[in-house]
């Protein structure tokens, strides 16, 4: 009674072993670094929505103290419009697709861009310098380019370990095993500089 009862023992210890030594190697490094990767790139998206969220009521605010800015006024609402289009038409593999990636982050970049000329132009307009809705938002957008900077760091640095994770021995190996459908993903290129709408004094 007492054979069958060690035998069990035995092959319990070894599913214990054999588990501990997966665990040990890093099986597990695969999905749970992807899986930070995707809620990083969630922060970057709900950040640069909350911005694209604000541009309506800045440009209401501007347009009327800068009628005569029209150009600036369409560039930012067409650059808003284009960002948001790339952002809803994301494809899902868009973190492992370097095409729609760089789509992505050239519209960003141009709506930063458009917003940067907006602001510059205020400088303009003392009037609307001094309109306490137009500080409002202005002061919301600069803290949201800065959670924009962070977000953005916080996905390059996750992407930068599960890039590694993937290209590295032995996690390369068992990630081949493992995970054969697990692809490098796609980081920012532009400069965070490029991205954010410069700081304007008041």
């Amino acid at each position: 009674m007492t054979y069958p009862l060690a035998r069990l023992a035995q092959r319990a210890g070894a599913v214990i072993l054999v588990a501990v030594g997966l665990a040990s190697c890093g099986i597990n490094a695969v999905p749970t670094q992807r899986e930070d990767v995707k809620a990083k790139w969630s922060q970057v998206l709900n950040e640069y929505q909350r911005r694209s969220d604000l541009i309506p009521n800045l440009v209401n605010t501007v347009k009327g103290y800068a009628k005569q800015e029209q150009t600036v006024l369409i560039g930012v609402t067409q650059a808003r419009a284009k960002a948001t289009q790339t952002t809803m038409s994301l494809p899902p593999d868009v973190l492992s697709n370097p095409k729609a990636f760089q789509q992505f982050e050239q519209s960003q970049s141009q709506l930063g861009q458009s917003l940067g000329r907006l602001l510059a132009i205020t400088e303009n307009y003392p009037d609307l310098k001094s309109n306490q809705n137009f500080l409002v938002l202005q002061s919301q957008l600069e803290g949201t380019e800065n959670r924009i900077a962070v977000a953005r760091q916080d996905y390059i640095a996750s992407v930068q370990v599960y890039n590694t994770t993937l290209q590295t021995i032995p996690s390369k190996w068992i990630a081949a095993i493992f995970y054969p459908d697990a692809k490098v993903y796609q980081t920012f290129s532009i400069s965070e500089q490029a991205q954010q709408a410069p700081h304007v004094q008041f």
